[in-house]
């Protein structure tokens, strides 16, 4: 049985880039092996692959932030947001919001108005 407190870690601030760079890719690993537990957790009728594709876009949004206390924050959120995860304390439709998109052609918004027009929206 996995402890809540097992997966806490400590907030702190990194010294330097490289020192950042090195815990970005530990959060990165966590997730990246915790992806099929995830999964099995969940009960996700979605495959590992896919999974794992979602969390190195996530990551990669971030990719070009230069600025080390912004880089500490994302971290510091990443390091939550795997607990919460791993610990069963979100919900199915709070970790499918991920999947939206790739799941739900309509989630994704037409940019013009004769196309929203024609589906219906308003």
């Amino acid at each position: 049985m996995i402890q809540p407190t097992a997966l806490a870690q400590r907030t702190r601030s990194s010294v330097n880039f490289q020192d950042a760079s090195k815990r970005v890719i530990k959060a990165y690993r966590d997730w990246y092996r915790a992806a099929p537990e995830i999964g099995t957790l969940y009960v996700l009728n979605i495959p590992t692959p896919a999974i794992r594709s979602k969390i190195r876009q996530e990551f990669e949004r971030n990719r070009y932030v230069t600025q080390l206390p912004v880089v500490d924050m994302l971290i510091t959120k990443s390091n939550m947001e795997f607990q919460e995860t791993m610990n069963y304390w979100k919900q199915i439709p709070q970790l499918m919001k991920y999947f939206r998109p790739e799941e739900d052609p309509r989630s994704v918004v037409p940019t013009d108005f004769m196309t929203c027009f024609l589906e219906g929206r308003n």
